[in-house]
């Protein structure tokens, strides 16, 4: 028998690094198989800190799945997502526009659909608003499409409209898409508004990403859309190719798909959530008290979404700047977060999420 050739992994995935996971999580689980107390902050799922999903979706679910047991038409886009329209758009070489610090996953999936991820700067100085002329500096002949996510991840910014008007002036100029992931969309704190960026841009083709996942705090249920608004005769290839990829899906989660309804058309539950007394308002304010309060860290207060952004003095920590470094701390507390690269061009900043137990 012949030597087995060696196999690796494919060269699309140099650009695959989701620091939530992977060495982080191995060396946490380390730790806490050995006693260790270890916090996790590393993702974004309510369920495990007592959020409770709405009954009305809960219900709708649970009466549908004796007729939930096969595929299914979909009603809309819900299984293409982000992965999907890249790869319908995308060929070797072409660029995506990706904010900086950046939801890891968008660069991901701009690597597997072939194409080049260029991130742009968002400005800690201006509360990590878009810079756009730095987003005007990294447009090239192969730029394709410009992400926008808002409310961000993993910032908590919620984008000024001044700013999305300018991103939408500058895809227009370029001919670019625009892929705007909104999942946050209903979680705003004090006077934040959110608007779309399809409303910003109606003359320019956008697709909207949305779910159940964080609103309706339902991650499992892996429920997710995209909504594509705008002309859409100069994509039609584009968009036939969308389709296509969902079609290879055969459908989404069933039993989901019955949850959909009870969540948009029911009670907004969320809202008592972030509003001044709610659960989510009181733990963004003490997860950024708590970080403010910590010699040599710094953070933005977050507008929307579920996360905090904080700076690690590198005067007073000694922080790893290369993009395989990723290390746990452990403060007298016990509590972990994950370092990796800086992706900001700033000095290097801890990247962590911020979602703390309720006070008390």
């Amino acid at each position: 028998m012949s030597p087995l050739r060696p196999l690796d992994q494919s060269s699309k995935l140099k650009d695959v690094l989701y620091e939530i996971r992977g060495e982080a999580l191995v060396e946490a689980d380390r730790l806490e198989a050995e006693g260790h107390a270890i916090l996790k902050l590393n993702t974004g799922n309510p369920a495990i800190f007592g959020f409770e999903a709405p009954h009305q979706i809960v219900r709708d679910m649970i009466a549908a799945v004796p007729n939930a047991h096969g595929y299914s038409d979909s009603r809309g886009v819900l299984s293409a997502r982000a992965r999907g329209g890249l790869a319908a758009l995308l060929d070797e070489g072409d660029e995506v526009l990706i904010p900086a610090p950046d939801y890891p996953l968008w660069t991901a999936m701009t690597s597997l659909g072939g194409g080049t991820p260029v991130h742009y700067i968002c400005d800690e100085s201006r509360e990590w608003q878009p810079d756009l002329e730095d987003i005007r500096s990294k447009i090239t002949p192969r730029t394709k499409a410009i992400v926008v996510i808002n409310p961000n991840n993993p910032t908590g910014a919620v984008y000024s409209r001044e700013v999305l008007e300018g991103i939408a002036d500058i895809a227009r100029e370029h001919s670019l898409l625009v892929l705007a992931d909104e999942i946050y969309d209903r979680i705003l704190f004090d006077d934040a508004v959110h608007i779309p960026m399809a409303t910003v841009a109606p003359d320019l083709l956008v697709l909207t990403f949305n779910g159940l996942s964080k609103t309706y705090r339902v991650a499992g249920y892996r429920s997710g859309w995209l909504a594509i608004t705008g002309p859409k005769t100069h994509a039609a290839g584009f968009l036939h190719g969308i389709n296509l990829l969902a079609s290879t899906r055969l459908c989404p989660n069933v039993p989901a798909q019955f949850a959909v309804q009870a969540a948009l058309s029911g009670v907004q539950s969320i809202d008592a959530l972030i509003a001044p007394t709610g659960r989510l308002h009181e733990q963004r304010d003490a997860a950024w008290k708590g970080l403010e309060a910590i010699p040599g860290v710094s953070c933005v207060m977050p507008r929307g979404a579920l996360y905090a952004f904080p700076r690690f003095d590198p005067e007073v920590y000694e922080i790893p700047t290369t993009r395989s470094s990723c290390a746990i701390s452990w403060w007298p507390s016990t509590c972990c977060s994950c370092r990796g690269r800086a992706s900001t061009g700033r000095p290097p900043t801890t990247c962590a999420s911020s979602r703390s137990p309720r006070p008390g």
